[in-house]
């Protein structure tokens, strides 16, 4: 008689109740770190409030920015948390119990991101309120097509930290890959000056990067009042880089730290 082997981790299908078992352990330890969830919920909001006063002599220029930043502060913090969050798991040998148990890398990858996008949607709901009710935000078109691209950017924000917390052997290491990872994004990105007037090298690579298209879609928010094709491509490549690097999180993800 013949059996047969269990099928690897990361060949096993995607699970939906595993995945979500995943995704309630997350949040029941988030519950019980503040630190964390006032990183997520609050530092964005609390820069919208500080960049909103320090342009108050001129609210043109927090109409011009603030959009663009909506996006970016939720990329950045979702960033920093997911990718120590994940680290702590495995290097506290937390990840290689879970999947010694029928629990493959996509469940394991599927539900932090799950629990993660919670807090995301949470985040970007609070932080595009804040900006458009409460600091005075002037945008031409729907308050939540900012929303839809902000809960995006705080996703792929997810994604970068689950991939880049594979590479790491310590918190130190992790916090390390922000300037690696995101500050080429945010220079480039279109902030600072329209992405056609870079020199053709630095505009081609731009062109490549997801942030960049995450500025150019709260762009198109604040210029037009109905949803453009432009628009639509903006979003579909934000969400594709994040569907893109969770997949290559879940192939990349190791039980223990080197």
């Amino acid at each position: 008689m013949t059996t047969t082997a269990p099928a690897p981790a990361a060949a096993r299908a995607l699970n939906v109740s595993r995945t979500t078992a995943t995704a309630a352990r997350v949040l029941r330890q988030l519950r019980h770190d503040p630190r964390t969830i006032a990183l997520l919920i609050l530092i964005p909001c609390l820069m919208l409030v500080l960049l909103r006063y320090v342009f108050d002599g001129s609210p043109r220029t927090f109409d011009n920015i603030g959009a663009s930043l909506l996006g970016i502060f939720p990329l950045i913090t979702m960033f920093l948390v997911t990718s120590i969050a994940t680290l702590r798991e495995r290097t506290s040998g937390t990840l290689e119990r879970l999947l010694a148990m029928p629990l493959g890398k996509a469940d394991l990858i599927a539900g932090y991101a799950l629990a993660f996008g919670t807090l995301a949607i949470i985040q970007s709901a609070l932080a595009t309120g804040l900006a458009v009710w409460f600091l005075g935000l002037d945008v031409t078109g729907s308050p939540w097509l900012l929303l839809l691209v902000a809960l995006l950017d705080a996703l792929l924000g997810t994604a970068l930290g689950l991939f880049v917390s594979a590479f790491a052997a310590s918190e130190f290491q992790a916090v390390q890959f922000m300037p690696a990872v995101i500050f080429p994004q945010l220079l480039l990105c279109g902030l600072f000056t329209p992405r056609d007037n870079m020199h053709p090298v630095l505009e081609a690579i731009s062109n490549v990067l997801p942030m960049s298209y995450a500025v150019d879609g709260m762009n198109e928010v604040l210029k037009h009042t109905d949803m453009t094709a432009t628009f639509v491509r903006d979003a579909l490549i934000v969400a594709g880089c994040a569907l893109l690097v969770l997949t290559l999180g879940a192939a990349t993800l190791r039980r223990r730290t080197a």
